[in-house]
């Protein structure tokens, strides 16, 4: 499929279809995630491959809210085959500019502008959401609730310094599962791109 192509058809889907999906297509996703730029190279990053049944059961379980999970939303997610919980470690960038070659012994964090950490993390999701679109499945980035992080590290024994960004659903789309909003539209290139000046 044309880069093009790839872009112009990236939507996030939220229901698939029973169909399993190639463990080469999945491995392909980390593989071009594990491509993505990163500030100084630290590559801080990290990805839970969930990608059988009882493994994204575990996951469903440990991030939903008591009481929630019952909604449309939800139930067309719970459908994806494999699930990827991309991590950021803002150690790995502390450590990194620490180095001789950077200098920044003291690892103040003042010194980032931005959390390139949760930054890089996210190039690397969309890496995996456009490998989705060009082998013809469907994905889904999401946020993981604040207050269900602690269970889903306890779940997967996920290490302190990493932090689940979101995590993405990979699936062959269900009909009708890729859906836009209905109340909002893309906002003009031109209300976004200030070119020279704003």
């Amino acid at each position: 499929m044309d880069f093009v192509e790839v872009v112009r058809k990236r939507r996030m889907v939220r229901s698939y279809t029973d169909e399993p999906v190639d463990p080469a297509v999945v491995r392909r996703a980390l593989e071009h995630a594990h491509r993505a730029p990163s500030a100084g190279f630290s590559q801080g990053w990290a990805f839970l491959l969930l990608d059988d049944a009882g493994a994204v059961a575990r996951f469903w379980a440990a991030t939903t809210p008591a009481g929630q999970g019952d909604d449309a939303w939800s139930q067309g997610m719970r459908t994806a085959p494999v699930l990827v919980v991309p991590l950021s470690c803002k150690r790995a960038y502390l450590d990194r500019y620490a180095e001789p070659d950077k200098g920044w012994t003291d690892r103040d964090e003042a010194r980032w502008a931005a959390p390139y950490w949760d930054i890089d993390t996210g190039m690397a999701a969309l890496l995996i959401l456009l490998t989705a679109v060009d082998d013809e499945l469907g994905a889904c980035f999401f946020g993981v609730p604040p207050q269900r992080v602690g269970a889903l590290r306890a779940e997967f024994d996920i290490p302190d310094d990493h932090h689940p960004i979101g995590a993405i659903t990979l699936g062959h789309p269900a009909p009708g599962g890729v859906r836009g909003s209905s109340r909002r539209r893309r906002r003009p290139l031109d209300d976004v791109v200030h070119h020279g000046r704003w």
